[in-house]
Formats: structure tokens, C-alpha cells, sequence
């Protein structure tokens, strides 16, 4: 979306969620599912969303809180 690229206020979670399931399909099924997990975990608990979600968290937020989650 290049209306707000660079702003950080894009939503990481579909991008990181493609990485999960690159690492499932190169044969990583744990490292994928941990991936997904720690999504859904951050998902679940509310704290740390883009806008999009309701949340006020930035780009590099919400990823810093997913990869604290592995």
C-alpha cells in the first residue's frame, strides 16, 4: 500500500504469517507452527495491534512482540 508505506502503520502479521508457512513447506513444521502460534498468542492477549486491529502498536512493534512470543 503505498499510502502508507514507510509510516509504520502497515499490519506485519500476514508477511510474518507467509514466513510460517514457507518454513512448514521447506520442511520446518515446528519452527512454522511456533511462528503461528506466537501469532496467535499476540492476537489473543490485545496489547501490541496495528490500528487496523484496534490497537495502536507500529510496524516494528507488533514484529518486536511476535519474535518476543518464540
Amino acid at each position: 500500500a503505498p499510502d502508507i508505506a514507510g509510516k509504520g502503520i502497515a499490519n506485519p502479521i500476514a508477511q510474518i504469517w507467509t514466513g510460517a508457512m514457507m518454513l512448514e513447506h521447506l520442511g520446518h513444521p515446528e519452527a512454522g507452527r511456533a511462528v503461528v502460534t506466537a501469532i496467535e498468542r499476540l492476537v489473543e492477549e490485545r496489547k501490541t495491534l496495528t490500528r487496523d486491529l484496534g490497537g495502536h502498536a507500529s510496524t516494528g512493534e507488533v514484529g518486536q512482540a511476535i519474535a518476543a512470543l518464540l
